[in-house]
């Protein structure tokens, strides 16, 4: 007779500890910023390793991720990690905004290209610009002494030639200075851990922090995953299929496949994860839970 043993009461009760990250992104509108205050108050006790605001390309949301990395810094104890792209931008802004956030107390930059226009395919990059990340990054370690996670694409880069440029092009990140490897978003695990064996074969040694996407919005996963490049599985097709407007019942399938997903990789020794929230936190908050990442009792 075959035992089954319950691999989620392993998770559970796993002696490793669990460390978790949470990514927010500024907020438009007066009530977009009060929802985003709530899944930061929500999560704050949690004791994530670090929050990180997202940062538009060519600086599109500066003013708005500068306030809101201002906020953090003053109104909690909570340890910001700013996006910054240099894409459409001069050494010297950029420059100038890593001197800023030093001076606000901020001591990790999530380093970025950042995205072409999608309105101008012909776009050239700013002339006196830091070109690529990797540049960047180095830009960076001239600053100050900034800790740097960097982007990685488990599926590639949408403008990757191939996988092995992809890799390399990691790898000049790395070796550039980068502290750890932040991924996108995928939903099998296969392609993680296909990800991580091949950026070990290619000497990249620093941490490789898997990004979850609890998917709350079936519609919105897939136009990110077609920015980013990330597959959804037909299996996760099909279980979405005819939810659209069902809510309460998508949120619950929603965490189950995160929950799962992240069952997997941590049973195969991952214990770091980065969540993208997209500002709201019950989705995350309930994983969190399951996982054993839970607030302090007070006593």
């Amino acid at each position: 007779m075959k035992i089954y043993t319950n691999k989620l009461e392993e998770v559970i009760s796993n002696k490793r500890d669990i460390n978790v990250s949470f990514e927010f992104f500024p907020p438009k509108t007066d009530e977009m910023e009060i929802k985003l205050w709530d899944a930061i108050s929500n999560l704050k006790n949690l004791n994530p390793n670090f929050v990180s605001v997202t940062y538009g390309a060519g600086g599109s949301t500066r003013e708005r991720t500068h306030h809101t990395i201002k906020r953090i810094v003053e109104e909690t104890t909570l340890k910001p990690a700013s996006h910054l792209t240099c894409i459409a931008v001069s050494k010297e802004e950029t420059d100038e905004i890593l001197r800023n956030y030093w001076e606000m107390g901020v001591r990790h930059i999530v380093a970025l290209r950042g995205d072409m226009p999608a309105s101008s395919p012909n776009y050239q990059l700013h002339p006196h610009g830091y070109k690529y990340a990797n540049e960047l990054v180095l830009g960076i370690k001239k600053i100050a002494d900034f800790e740097i996670s960097v982007a990685g694409y488990p599926e590639k880069h949408p403008e990757a030639k191939s996988v092995a440029e992809d890799i390399d092009n990691l790898k000049r990140k790395v070796d550039a200075g980068a502290d750890r490897i932040i991924t996108q978003f995928f939903f099998d695990t296969d392609v993680y851990f296909s990800f991580v064996e091949r950026c070990r074969k290619a000497g990249i040694k620093v941490p490789i922090i898997p990004g979850i996407l609890p998917v709350s919005n079936v519609k919105q996963t897939r136009h990110f995953a077609k920015m980013c490049g990330a597959k959804i599985p037909k299996w996760m097709d099909n279980i979405f299929t005819g939810l659209d407007e069902k809510q309460d019942t998508r949120q619950l399938i929603a965490g189950v496949v995160a929950v799962e997903l992240c069952r997997i990789l941590h049973d195969a020794g991952v214990d770091d994860f980065h969540f993208y929230t997209l500002n709201r936190s019950e989705m995350t908050s309930a994983i969190c839970h399951i996982l054993g990442v839970r607030e302090e009792e007070k006593k």
